[in-house]
């Protein structure tokens, strides 16, 4: 859980975090066991005020630019400011991975 612990604490560190899911979803792909690799981020904060959804995404990304360059190979972003939340409170579900050689 290296890489996981990393993206978790950036993300407390820079952000005014009222929710954070962060999952590893690298099971779910053609990968070693104990991969992690693939990513989903349901993360809750103020910051996102006034934000549209590729800004809010592009600040996650240069947080985490050195972990996408290497350890990352996909992270699924799922962005919400606390009043958005607030009206699904629910996770998206991940659609199946239909890639990398796996049935």
């Amino acid at each position: 859980m290296e890489v996981q612990k990393r993206i978790e604490s950036k993300l407390a560190s820079a952000f005014a975090v009222e929710h954070m899911e962060i999952h590893n979803e690298s099971y779910m792909h053609n990968v070693p066991p104990e991969s992690e690799s693939h990513f989903k981020l349901v993360l809750v904060s103020k910051n996102f005020a006034g934000k549209l959804p590729v800004k809010r995404h592009q600040m996650i990304y240069q947080l985490l630019s050195e972990e996408m360059k290497g350890d990352i190979h996909a992270l699924a972003l799922h962005t919400y400011t606390p009043d958005e939340w607030q009206r699904i409170e629910q996770t998206p579900e991940s659609p199946s991975c239909k890639g990398g050689g796996k049935s």
